[in-house]
């Protein structure tokens, strides 16, 4: 298959990349710079130039391929609503070149906005009223493009996606506990992140793009729900200092914007995934993983 791969350059995209290639599909990877460009052909992937928010490019793109995954995203989450409805209308405009087509268009999302009590499945629907999460309206995007004739699959991903290069969730903590001299959790520290590593979210959307069904929703989770407090726990063993209970209001002025995700308590199982799919996950766990000189700059 010949796939155009949006986020091609990221953390997740490049280890896609990297997954197709070596599967035998052809690569066309979004590319802003210059740098991302290089990358690519360095990987062995075609470039197409074009940027997320430019929706004539994302089209063109997808148009003269037989598939696509889109996992380009603005992490910006300080303006969280603008990026999502980036995120919102760069699906419209992929999936209006796939329009009755039946090529496939995977998508993703998160496990973070679904109601977790007591695990959220792939059959969970999204938190809904003043509780939901803005990326919602991607979901609801990628449903909207089933029924123009679009085999649109979402991939959801947990809070941290782990590995070598992990710029995400976890080394944001690790920033703030260096600034604060205390690594903290809220409360007993009981909520939980699950997780999954990126080599292992890779294969996952390999076979999603090669095998998922129209509408289905996949979970790259490898683990179901990592207790918050061990993520605090190798963070300040790792760095020195202290391992600290913040009460909910402490919690803002120590965690600033990022307050909400350190709260998150959303365990999330992937069994449907893996019974669908056949996807084994098989790399190394998150705490065993971030508890390494590499995520300290060491």
């Amino acid at each position: 298959m010949r796939i155009f791969v949006t986020g091609a350059t990221g953390f997740v995209g490049s280890a896609i990349v990297r997954e197709l290639i070596d599967a035998g599909h052809q690569i066309l990877g979004l590319a802003r710079t210059d740098e991302g460009a290089k990358s690519l052909t360095d990987a062995g992937a075609e470039v197409h130039r074009g940027d997320l928010t430019e929706p004539e490019s994302l089209k063109s793109g997808a148009a003269g391929s037989d598939g696509v995954i889109h996992t380009g995203f603005i992490h910006d989450f300080a303006r969280i609503q603008e990026v999502c409805e980036i995120d919102r209308r760069a699906v419209v405009a992929l999936a209006s070149a796939l329009e009755g087509s039946h090529r496939p268009l995977v998508i993703t999302s998160g496990t973070a906005m679904l109601a977790g009590d007591p695990i959220a499945t792939e059959e969970t629907p999204p938190r809904s009223g003043p509780d939901a999460w803005p990326r919602v309206a991607t979901e609801e995007a990628a449903a909207a493009a089933k029924a123009r004739g679009v085999r649109s699959i979402v991939v959801r991903l947990p809070p941290s996606v782990h590995g070598d290069g992990d710029h995400g969730f976890v080394p944001m903590l690790i920033g703030i506990a260096w600034e604060r001299g205390v690594s903290a959790y809220v409360g007993d520290g009981n909520n939980r992140w699950p997780a999954v590593h990126r080599l292992d979210a890779a294969r996952l959307y390999r076979l999603a793009v090669e095998k998922g069904a129209a509408g289905a929703i996949y979970h790259g989770v490898a683990e179901e729900g990592v207790p918050f407090r061990e993520i605090a726990s190798v963070i300040g063993g790792r760095l020195g200092i202290p391992v600290v209970s913040r009460t909910p209001e402490e919690a803002a002025e120590h965690f600033g914007w990022f307050t909400p995700f350190t709260m998150i308590d959303a365990p999330a199982s992937s069994a449907l995934t893996r019974e669908k799919l056949g996807w084994h996950p098989d790399q190394i766990g998150l705490i065993a993983d971030i508890d390494r000189p590499s995520y300290f700059g060491k």
